[in-house]
């Protein structure tokens, strides 16, 4: 469909002014005849330019905000466009204020809710377009809005735990690596020094072994800085291609530690997006197209995919499911008990309410697992360093009191 520009008068003679979707110029011609607007011009819309944001998005809590409040006004019986009009003048971040009064002007045009929303898939997703409109269809957009708050803050939340668990590891990581390079670079050569003053003092094992290390470091610096970049770079590339994205995901969901974590993640956003969706009204093939694309991972999303072919074919729910095996059996039961009895929405509510609370207890074992391990790791680096260094100065400080 094209975007049309168009202007005209009602008849009372005030001037109005919007954006329609249509094919061709005299179905925006007939649309806007029908709500009784005299139009005095219409146009094709031009291409925006686009220009770069520098990071002025929008972030999930404004999104939870501006939910909140419009399901408040809708509730109380305020028309939609004078909410998009009152929530675009008042909001502070000037891309999102953008946002809303495009969709204000997109919706007074003839285009839907939904439709208006699609227009910006960077601030409202598929899920989020969906929901809005089962919502416009039932009448219950108000009722959509609020679950939808209610998603998107759980949502933030899971992602929350999930990456300060990840986050905590790698900051390690970085912070040993930092001090071991700087070790390497600066202050072993200045033990170096002050051991080549004693008189051919003989230097331990770990001491030699260490400043050898040290040598090979100085003499490979930029090679190694450039070597590291490379890797960055190229994990990057690898993580990026299909194949790459498949085998990164396949090992962390096979991983000791973090995979039963990861997993309890992935049972959980499927159920409460899932869980969602229908209690909305979408459709189940629908809903798992959805929640297939937005999974995270591409062994969920694959299975996801599986269920819905399945479903397609007339199977019912839990049986493909269970064939993947990707979700706990657990799972797969209590779907099935939610087919048979009709509560396939409550059920999967229950599922995702469970699996939440299992990703805040592991986050919080891990993190305290963790803590101790990568105390005595980063420890043991640099007591290695030190030890090497001082052995010499040891051994000479015992053979001056002999």
């Amino acid at each position: 469909m094209t975007e049309w520009v168009w202007e005209g008068r009602t008849r009372t003679g005030e001037t109005r002014k919007g954006v329609m979707q249509a094919d061709q110029e005299r179905d925006v011609l007939l649309k806007l005849r029908q709500q009784n607007i005299q139009p005095s011009r219409v146009r094709k819309k031009g291409k925006a330019l686009s220009l770069p944001t520098f990071g002025g998005g929008v972030s999930a809590a404004e999104l939870v905000v501006f939910v909140r409040q419009f399901a408040t006004m809708i509730d109380a019986g305020l028309p939609l466009v004078q909410c998009l009009e009152i929530l675009g003048t008042q909001e502070p971040n000037k891309t999102f204020k953008r946002v809303i009064l495009d969709v204000k002007g997109s919706v007074e045009g003839g285009a839907t809710f939904a439709d208006s929303l699609k227009r910006h898939p960077a601030v409202f997703d598929s899920l989020f377009v969906n929901l809005i409109a089962a919502g416009e269809i039932g009448g219950i957009l108000d009722t959509i809005l609020n679950r939808l708050a209610t998603y998107i803050e759980k949502n933030v939340k899971l992602v929350r735990q999930v990456k300060g668990a990840m986050v905590y590891p790698v900051a390690i990581m970085v912070i040993a690596i930092g001090v071991v390079a700087a070790l390497l670079k600066w202050v072993i050569p200045t033990f170096e020094k002050m051991f080549a003053d004693f008189n051919n003092a003989q230097l331990p094992l770990l001491t030699q072994i260490v400043i050898k290390a040290s040598h090979w470091f100085q003499a490979n610096f930029i090679f190694v800085v450039i070597g590291t970049g490379l890797f960055i770079w190229g994990a990057r590339k690898f993580y990026a291609s299909e194949r790459g994205r498949d085998i990164f995901d396949t090992v962390m969901l096979r991983a000791p530690i973090f995979g039963p974590l990861l997993r309890k993640v992935a049972v959980a956003k499927f159920t409460r997006t899932l869980g969602t969706m229908i209690a909305s009204g979408v459709p189940i093939l629908d809903g798992l197209d959805i929640v297939a694309k937005s999974a995270g991972n591409k062994v969920v999303e694959r299975a996801i995919y599986f269920v819905r072919d399945k479903i397609a074919e007339g199977s019912n729910m839990a049986d493909p499911l269970a064939k993947t095996n990707v979700f706990p059996s657990m799972v797969v039961q209590m779907i099935s008990v939610g087919e048979s009895t009709g509560a396939m929405d409550v059920m999967l509510q229950k599922i995702a309410d469970f699996y939440e609370e299992e990703v805040e207890v592991a986050v919080g074992s891990l993190t305290k697992l963790l803590e101790p391990l990568m105390m005595v790791f980063i420890g043991g680096i640099v007591g290695t360093v030190l030890i090497a260094m001082y052995m010499p100065i040891f051994e000479i400080a015992g053979s001056v009191k002999t």
